[in-house]
């Protein structure tokens, strides 16, 4: 035995080494060599040398290194941050990937809670929770969060949590995938889209304004050179296309902004059966002989919320949509109604547009061409249509879309390639009384003839070729005018000695808006009647506010409608 390692053992009581040794074959082994010494009674008489084959071991404990040096190896070259927590929760890896995402190097993090490194304070408490399931062994998804840098700046990621046990307890393994680039791509996707659709519109929209508006510039230009040569034998022909093709420019507006659910809405508690029986003669002219028209509507349907102006217009376009797509022998169309529960839109998976448990159903079938899914798809959209062109403007669809959802409603449509297609429409359920039948405005005979009796109305409106046309009706049909460019000076009228019946105003004005003046004039007078106008305004669409003896009048309006507006708030006065 070599001397150094006898006088180690003798002086310490034992000496170990191991090392490569050779059998008497000539192969090589590792060996691991202990040395004892042999004492009695405190004399040292001998030594006891073990060597024990310990190959098997040398090379588990290699490949463990050479493992354990590949993985970091892995780890550290990653391109997502690698962090390795301790029981406790304080970082003991963190890869060069997480000091380049964070801004901590290897050093400063060790040790540390990587939620006070990198989490924001608000969202902790649900981090600590996720890292708590991870490092159980939980099955955990992929969870994306909001971390933040050393600079403050957050970072949208991905995380991926997953559990190692080790001989020194377990450990957390956390890979962060950083996903800033992916955001970005996404938004800047989202950004295309939305600019290819409001391509779609703008386009559509010129094109069918720039037809409308030469059918009135044209009609007012001919109008003119007849009355210049005073030939005035068709100028009623002309007067009849101008306003034809300005009524369709109404009802295009009209249509954008049912889309965007901007459009002022006079909701009233509504029964939709009498109103949709109202329009059967409407609705049969419209369709043509050949189109059998049914009626299958609920004898105990709810009361609903609704316009029941607008209401009538999404029943007449959908019917209409339903005669385009049948073939030239004609075919069937039902209307149906219906009560539906919140059993049923489960059933149906509504569940995720459903606002309320109960709603009413009106649908409107047909036996046509059906759509397949891609159509459906986009049949909402506002100028999308399949229609050849000329023969629509794809505004039908997605103005009841958004009278639906304005009205806290919404649609779904089922359709085959040669099964028909069926649109539903659903209204919540409304606890109150329907008002009368339930019918809308231009199914109530009316008269606009009635003359009034000198009331004085003062009308505000800052646009003058506006204000000029509404107080010749009003002088027109019997009543005087006082006039008012802005709500200031309407509201110095109303302050005044003078006599005032009732205020016609704009409520898109400069300064003052007609709703503010509208309601300091009730704080004055009480029971002033009120007629507020409209051609969009951004607080025109909450009429629920309008109290009694107020009403909403939609721009453009006929002579009839204002008529019919006055005489419903001043007609007792004129008796």
């Amino acid at each position: 035995m070599p001397e150094r390692a006898l006088a180690t053992s003798a002086r310490e009581g034992k000496f170990e080494t191991e090392g490569w040794r050779v059998r008497k074959d000539g192969t090589r082994f590792w060996a691991s060599v202990v040395i004892d010494r042999i004492m009695d009674h405190g004399k040292l008489v001998g030594f006891v040398k073990v060597t024990r084959d310990t190959t098997e071991r040398r090379k588990a404990e290699t490949a463990l290194i050479e493992s354990e040096y590949l993985a970091r190896g892995v780890i550290d070259t990653a391109l997502d941050g690698f962090v390795q927590l301790d029981e406790a929760g304080l970082v003991v890896q963190w890869n060069p990937r997480a000091e380049s995402m964070f801004g901590w190097n290897r050093k400063e993090a060790m040790g540390q809670s990587l939620s006070s490194l990198v989490v924001p304070d608000g969202a902790r408490h649900r981090f600590a929770e996720t890292v708590r399931a991870g490092s159980k062994g939980m099955a955990q998804a992929a969870e994306q969060i909001e971390m933040v840098n050393r600079e403050g700046r957050q970072i949208p990621v991905e995380l991926s949590i997953g559990s190692l046990l080790l001989n020194g307890g377990r450990r957390t393994n956390i890979f962060i995938r950083d996903l800033s680039e992916k955001v970005l791509i996404e938004a800047q996707l989202r950004q295309a889209q939305k600019m290819e659709a409001v391509g779609q519109l703008t386009g559509g929209l010129a094109h069918d304004f720039n037809n409308l508006l030469q059918g009135i510039i044209g009609s007012l230009n001919l109008i003119q050179l007849r009355v210049d040569a005073g030939k005035t034998a068709e100028v009623g022909r002309f007067v009849n296309g101008a306003l034809n093709s300005a009524n369709r420019a109404a009802a295009l507006t009209h249509g954008l902004l049912a889309f965007s659910r901007r459009q002022p809405l006079d909701p009233r508690p509504v029964q939709a059966n009498p109103l949709v029986l109202s329009m059967k003669d409407l609705l049969q002219k419209a369709l043509g002989e050949r189109i059998i028209l049914k009626f299958d509507l609920a004898t105990d349907l709810w009361t609903t919320l609704c316009d029941p102006n607008q209401l009538e217009s999404a029943v007449l376009n959908l019917s209409i949509n339903a005669r385009d797509a049948m073939s030239e022998a004609g075919g069937h169309l039902a209307i149906r109604s219906r009560n539906v529960g919140a059993d049923e839109l489960r059933t149906a998976d509504h569940g995720h547009e459903a606002s309320a448990d109960q709603y009413i159903c009106l649908e409107v079938s047909d036996d046509g061409v059906g759509m397949p899914a891609e159509v459906v798809d986009h049949a909402f959209e506002p100028f999308f249509t399949t229609k050849a062109p000329g023969q629509g403007t794809g505004l039908g669809l997605s103005m009841v879309y958004g009278f639906a959802h304005q009205s806290n409603g919404f649609c779904h449509i089922d359709s085959q390639p040669g099964d028909g297609t069926t649109v539903a429409l659903y209204l919540p359920r409304h606890a109150g009384v329907a008002e009368g039948s339930g019918q809308s405005e231009a199914t109530v005979a009316t008269s606009a003839t009635v003359p009034g009796s000198g009331e004085k109305v003062l009308v505000v409106e800052d646009e003058r070729v506006v204000r000029d046309i509404v107080v010749e009706v009003l002088h027109q049909i019997g009543y005087s005018a006082l006039e008012a460019v802005d709500g200031e000076t309407g509201l110095a009228l109303l302050q005044s000695d003078e006599p005032i019946h009732l205020l016609v105003s704009d409520i898109g004005l400069p300064g003052m808006s007609g709703r503010a003046l509208a309601n300091k004039a009730r704080e004055m007078q009480p029971d002033l009647k009120i007629i507020l106008m409209t051609g969009y305004a951004a607080d025109a669409s909450a009429p629920e506010a309008f109290g009694a003896g107020m009403e909403l009048i939609t721009k453009p309006f006929t002579v009839e409608a204002l008529a019919t507006r006055l005489r419903k708030l001043l007609g007792e006065k004129s008796t």
